[in-house]
This record gives C-alpha cells, sequence and structure tokens, in this order.
C-alpha cells in the first residue's frame, strides 16, 4: 500500500476515534446533568428508555474505538491492509467502506459461514 493511502487511512481513523470520544465525554456530561427527579412517571419511563439507548450507543462506540485503535496500531506495524486470515491484501473498496477489518472479503464469508 502507498504511503498516501496509509496517510489518508491514519487520518480518517485518527478523526473518526476523536469524534467517537467526544460522543462519549458528551454522554457523561450530559446525564451528570440530568440529576432532577420527574415527578410524573411516563416522562421519567421515557427519560429511562432514552438514557438506556444512549449507553447502548455508547458501548457500541467503545466497541468501535478499540478496532480503531487496533487498526491504527496495525498502520504503525506495517500490516494494515493485510488479510490476517490468509495474508493477501485487502481490497482497496473493502477497506474504504470498513477501514478497521482484519479480514479480505473471502476469509470474512469463511468466517461468517462458520458462524451460521
Amino acid at each position: 500500500m502507498r504511503k498516501t493511502q496509509i496517510t489518508r487511512y491514519r487520518t480518517l481513523l485518527e478523526r473518526q476515534l476523536a469524534e467517537l470520544v467526544g460522543h462519549g465525554a458528551a454522554t457523561v456530561h450530559g446525564m451528570a446533568r440530568e440529576g432532577d427527579e420527574i415527578p410524573d412517571p411516563n416522562d421519567r419511563a421515557t427519560r429511562e428508555a432514552d438514557r438506556n439507548q444512549e449507553l447502548r450507543m455508547r458501548d457500541r462506540d467503545r466497541k468501535l474505538i478499540a478496532k480503531i485503535q487496533e487498526a491504527l496500531a496495525r498502520i504503525e506495524e506495517g500490516t494494515f491492509g493485510r488479510c490476517a486470515g490468509c495474508g493477501s491484501a485487502i481490497d482497496a473498496a473493502r477497506l474504504r467502506a470498513r477501514p478497521v477489518t482484519t479480514l479480505c472479503i473471502e476469509c470474512k464469508r469463511e468466517a461468517e459461514a462458520v458462524e451460521r
């Protein structure tokens, strides 16, 4: 993979990482502000459902943050863009769609078939 492509992926991943970390900080800040008690049970239930959804989203973000950090580590190691399964180069279209991927499309299909 060319140096310009690596730089582009590094910039993209770092931008995504910063955005996700910002979401987490905003969630913590928002939940800390919501200390007031709501007397109406329906309003409390709505707020609780909203909180649960927000926490589920942040959990997904946490998992994505770990994958982004792993991808950045692979960039530093020089293994970014190589399939962890077969060692071949991962197609550029797949990397553009999912830059945190570790498997080429063929290996991913095989892994998904095994999961079923």
